[in-house]
């Protein structure tokens, strides 16, 4: 059982005991946290809530509810929800700020809590850090009777979210319905059963749903990796559908089937439809350094400029508005699209895509095959409290002295075509080891390798 208090939020397994696990006193605290750091600079907040699925949610959602109208804070329960919605949500209620109840790609016993600011954002890693003060001092104080904040109940947004998606002058609406696509949704039991579809019944799309019933009992692993995609292919390939779509439990995670039952691959999600804007409107775009080197060779095509920033959407957020991107995101299928908002958001992608695919005029596969290949490794070390990981990725940056190095965000080393990136998870108590290369098998060896190599030093330094 874990529990994890970040500068992103509080995330952790369900039951056990407090300051060990995610329970109501937990919940309690980082819920009071936040609501205090906002009366810092809001006379009277308003927050936006949604959740995802999974089991606790509701448990979760009435905790957080009343903890802040305890505070005096007005709440907007928009309920089951997607966390980019509940993104867009915040700046249009003019709320304060917006709290996420889903623990994402995690499993069904997990849970957390995840904060926006009043511009529908993840809070800044100072804000994160001013809310951990709060949760750890005895300055919080609830509000007199007369004072409570107060509750409004919306379940309008979703479609309201799909309608500003309509809206947009890239999505074209016209020609997907003209190509009556028939597509495949694994729902994963949770968001996306209650957004994706009416998403693409209004682009004129025929629809199968597998694990379409939104109870947060996941059907398999909600991580919307390769060997999670086994029911999706199948079911492609079974309906002779045009493409086959999954997202992650709260819907800012996006990943392709082909319509021959191959992988497009989540980190060429991010490529696709950055390649699509990029013809209609070029400009710079931006990933995080574990993504995929394929998009800066498609933003090159356009004679545009790549950059790169620290892992997390905070921070891929932060370098889009520097360099005025436009489109950004992450390679785990996660789409940040400015027309719309500063987000990860599935739904948009799902639209522009589409739009795609139509003016593409060729199978989904075919669009896979334009793309240079890369393959990705993704791998990952657990952490314990002995490891010194300063000391480890110094250790590192000496073994690998001679070869190119960026240390904004733990260690990345490149080698010619290759990488390799290493970085503490925000999310899980591990390291994270992701390395990229033109083989499958060379991504996987250097992998195996730098384990290797991180095995032996931990042995010197027991």
């Amino acid at each position: 059982m874990t529990l994890i208090k970040s500068i992103s939020g509080t995330r952790g397994t369900i039951g056990g005991q407090p300051g060990d696990n995610l329970t109501p006193v937990d919940i309690v605290q980082t819920a009071s946290a936040y609501g205090w750091w906002l009366k810092r600079s809001y006379d009277k907040p308003k927050v936006v809530i949604g959740r995802d699925a999974r089991i606790s949610g509701p448990i979760v959602n009435n905790l957080v509810v009343n903890t802040l109208l305890a505070m005096g804070i007005d709440v907007v329960d928009i309920g089951l929800s997607t966390t980019p919605t509940v993104a867009m949500v915040a700046p249009e209620e003019k709320a304060s700020g917006g709290i996420v109840i889903t623990a994402s790609h995690n499993p069904k016993q997990w849970n957390a809590l995840k904060f926006l600011n009043h511009k529908g954002e993840f809070i800044s890693a100072q804000d994160g850090k001013e809310i951990l003060e709060i949760a750890q001092s005895d300055e919080i104080e609830y509000a007199q009777v007369e004072n409570l904040g107060e509750l409004k109940t919306a379940d309008h947004y979703i479609d309201w979210h799909i309608q500003e998606i309509l809206k947009l002058d890239l999505v074209d609406v016209d020609a997907i319905k003209e190509k009556n696509l028939t597509v495949v949704v694994d729902c994963i039991n949770s968001s996306g059963a209650v957004s994706v579809p009416p998403l693409l019944e209004a682009l004129g799309c025929t629809v199968k749903l597998i694990n379409e019933e939104p109870n947060g009992r996941f059907a398999h692993n909600p991580e919307p990796l390769p060997e999670n995609l086994n029911e999706l292919t199948r079911e492609v390939i079974n309906c002779n559908a045009d493409l086959g779509i999954i997202v992650d439990p709260d819907v800012d995670r996006l990943a392709f089937v082909c319509e021959d039952g191959e992988v497009f691959g989540e980190e060429y999600t991010l490529v696709a439809i950055s390649d699509f804007i990029l013809k209609n409107t070029p400009g710079n775009t931006v990933s995080n350094l574990s993504s995929t080197q394929a998009l800066k060779e498609v933003t090159a095509k356009y004679d545009q400029q790549h950059f790169s920033s620290k892992v997390g959407e905070v921070n891929v957020v932060e370098k889009m508005k520097e360099v005025n991107a436009v489109i950004g995101g992450e390679g785990n299928g996660g789409v940040i699209y400015p027309e719309l908002h500063y987000g990860r958001d599935a739904l948009v992608g799902i639209g522009l895509f589409l739009t795609h695919i139509a003016q593409f005029g060729k199978p989904v596969s075919f669009l896979r095959n334009s793309y240079p290949d890369y393959f990705i490794s993704k791998n990952k070390i657990q952490l314990t409290p002995d490891i010194d990981l300063d000391l480890l990725f110094e250790q590192l940056k000496q073994k690998y002295s001679n070869q190119p190095q960026i240390v904004i965000d733990g260690l990345k080393i490149e080698f010619d075509a290759d990488w390799i990136h290493l970085r503490k998870s925000n999310t899980e108590p591990i390291i994270r080891i992701y390395t990229e290369s033109t083989s499958e098998v060379m991504a996987t060896n250097l992998a195996n390798k730098i384990k290797a190599d991180i095995r032996e030093l931990l042995k010197t330094t027991v």
